[in-house]
C-alpha cells in the first residue's frame, strides 16, 4: 500500500495535467487564431522570470548547461513540436502520438535510473493508450508523415527531460521556484525568435487575448510547472508519464462542460481506461525499489524540507 504522503503527492501532481487539458479552450476561445508558437512563448517566457526574479538564484556554473538542456527538452522544443503535430495531425491523433511517452519513459528509466520492468507496465501503457484512443480519436484520421515524426520527437523530448530531471535532481542552494522558473526562461528563450520569426505580432489584442494570455503564463506555466516539478522529486518518473494521461481527459471534460461538446458511450468508456491504467501502475509502482537521481539539496529523501521558493534552513 502507498503511503498517505505517497498519495497526496499523486493527487497534487495530478493538477497540472487537469490545467494542461484547459489550454485546448482557451486557445480556441480566447487566443488570436493560427498563433500556436507566439501563445507557447508567452507561456513559457514571462512565467520563467516572474519565478527567477522572485527566486533570487542564480545556477552554479556547472548547471548553466544542464538547465539549458532541461529547459530545451521540457519546454521549448517539446512546445514545438506539440503544436506543429496538433495542427498537422487531425482529429486527436497528435495526443494519440504523445501517450506512446510512458513507454519512452518506461524503457529509458529502465536504462538511466535502474527502475525495474514488470508487467503491469506494460498493461498500464496499453489501457492508457487505448483509452486515449478511444477519446479522442474519430473514423476519419489521415495521417501526415512529418506531423507524425515531429509528434515522436516531442514525445522523445518530454520523455528524455522527465527522466534527466529525475536523474539530475535539483541544483543545491536554489529553490523550486528557481529550478523552474530558469527552465521556463530557457524554453522560452528558444521559442521567442522562432515565434517572432514565423508567426510576427497580432495586429490588436482583445481584452480576452490578454486574459487568454495571462491564463497560460500563470496558471498553465507558474502554477502548474511548480507542482509538476515539484512531483517530479516525490514520485518515481513511470508513474509521472502516466499522469499525462489526464490531459486529453480534462479537455473533453471540459469541452462538455463549457463548449456543450457532446460524450459519446466510447469516449467515456477510455475515459475509464484511462484511469484503469494510471490506478494500475501505481500499485506496481508499490513494488519497485526508489529510483535514483534525489535532487542535490533538501528534500523529504534526504531529510531537509523546504517550501516553495524558499531555501532549506
Amino acid at each position: 500500500m502507498r503511503s498517505i504522503n505517497q498519495w497526496s503527492a499523486l493527487l497534487i501532481t495530478a493538477i497540472t495535467p487537469l490545467v494542461w487539458g484547459s489550454t485546448y479552450i482557451v486557445t480556441s476561445k480566447l487566443l488570436p487564431p493560427d498563433m500556436p508558437l507566439l501563445a507557447s512563448a508567452i507561456r513559457a517566457l514571462p512565467a520563467g522570470l516572474i519565478l527567477v526574479a522572485f527566486s533570487h538564484t542564480l545556477p552554479a556554473k556547472h548547471w548553466w548547461l544542464k538547465l539549458a538542456v532541461l529547459g530545451c527538452l521540457n519546454i521549448g522544443l517539446f512546445f514545438y513540436c506539440l503544436f506543429y503535430a496538433a495542427y498537422a495531425l487531425p482529429g486527436g491523433m497528435a495526443a494519440l502520438v504523445m501517450s506512446s511517452q510512458p513507454l519512452v519513459v518506461m524503457f529509458m528509466s529502465y536504462l538511466l535510473l535502474r527502475s525495474p520492468l514488470n508487467s503491469r507496465h506494460f498493461l498500464a501503457a496499453g489501457a492508457g493508450i487505448s483509452g486515449i484512443a478511444m477519446l479522442v480519436l474519430n473514423s476519419q484520421v489521415a495521417l501526415n508523415g512529418a506531423g507524425l515524426l515531429m509528434g515522436l520527437l516531442g514525445t522523445l523530448c518530454m520523455a528524455t527531460g522527465l527522466v534527466l530531471t529525475k536523474l539530475w535532481g535539483r541544483p543545491a542552494g536554489m529553490s523550486l521556484m528557481g529550478f523552474t522558473g530558469w527552465q521556463l526562461v530557457f524554453g522560452g528563450l528558444i521559442l521567442a525568435p522562432v515565434a517572432l520569426w514565423q508567426e510576427g505580432l497580432p495586429a490588436t489584442l482583445t481584452t480576452e487575448n490578454l486574459f487568454g494570455y495571462s491564463y497560460l503564463c500563470l496558471a498553465g506555466s507558474v502554477f502548474a510547472y511548480a507542482i509538476w516539478f515539484w512531483g517530479i522529486e516525490k514520485l518515481p518518473a513511470v508513474t509521472l508519464s502516466f499522469l499525462g494521461f489526464l490531459s486529453p481527459l480534462s479537455a473533453c471534460v471540459l469541452g462538455y462542460l463549457i463548449l456543450g461538446e457532446t460524450l459519446t458511450g466510447l469516449q467515456l468508456f477510455g475515459a475509464l481506461a484511462i484511469l484503469f491504467s494510471i490506478l494500475c501502475i501505481t500499485q506496481a509502482r508499490d513494488r519497485d525499489r526508489p529510483e535514483n537521481g534525489a535532487p542535490e539539496n533538501g528534500t523529504p529523501e534526504n531529510g531537509t524540507k523546504e517550501t516553495f521558493g524558499h531555501k532549506p534552513v
